[in-house]
């Protein structure tokens, strides 16, 4: 038996370009046979619908709503739900792992780091961090390139809404340097045509029990199914 987990996805409460809600969200995924989903809502120094002028906690507490609600509903239906997040760095972003809610209200002031100094202090704190969709071409991205290998644990070889091409150029880059490999949807509503993401052996009891099956190249790809 397979176990299915989407790896990168988005609420509309919180990630400005999302149009599913996170109750809608888990709903889907629950219909489309998966066994659970990271919620990776865009923090709040990307494309996030958080109020820049509130307080930390109050920034952290908003920002946690996605996830919050789509961990109710999982409850609920029998999905489930891990946080995670998806930091941006001038346009280029990383999905995020491992860390939760006491680690965002422990580090105000984290969403100003460098690239260099946000993968030391996930990587000091327990994390982990892919690079999403590598290679990606749009205006509002600085630096249209992977980071340097050594940052990350990850790269996001497939993204299901990306061009063939883009992905490919991604694989080859996790290839050629040894980085661990993953695919996710990027899905932004309930509707998603393509849904992606990993499969597991065995049901996963934690985030860590995802992050080990990346590492160790125990989990199946998941590209184009429906």
């Amino acid at each position: 038996m397979r176990y299915k987990y989407e790896t990168h996805m988005h609420t509309s409460k919180v990630s400005r370009c999302a149009r599913s809600t996170a109750v809608e969200q888990v709903r889907a995924y629950k219909n489309r046979g998966y066994a659970g989903v990271i919620i990776t809502d865009h923090f709040i120094n990307g494309n996030c619908n958080c109020p820049r002028e509130l307080p930390w906690k109050q920034k952290m507490d908003f920002f946690a709503s996605g996830y919050e609600e789509a961990l109710a509903e999982g409850k609920k239906c029998g999905l489930d739900v891990f946080y995670g997040w998806e930091y941006c760095i001038r346009g280029t972003e990383f999905l995020t792992y491992g860390l939760d809610q006491a680690f965002l209200l422990a580090n105000p002031g984290f969403d100003k780091l460098t690239a260099a100094a946000y993968s030391a202090l996930v990587r000091k704190s327990g994390g982990y961090l892919a690079q999403a969709h590598p290679f990606r071409d749009d205006s509002y991205i600085d630096y249209k390139l992977p980071v340097a290998p050594y940052l990350l644990d990850g790269v996001e070889i497939y993204n299901a809404s990306m061009p063939a091409s883009t992905n490919a150029k991604a694989a080859a880059f996790a290839k050629q340097h040894g980085v661990c490999a993953q695919a996710g949807s990027d899905s932004h509503h309930k509707d998603f045509p393509a849904p992606s993401g990993i499969a597991l052996d065995k049901r996963a009891e934690s985030i860590f029990d995802i992050i080990a099956a990346i590492r160790e190249n125990r989990a199946e790809l998941l590209i184009n199914t429906l």
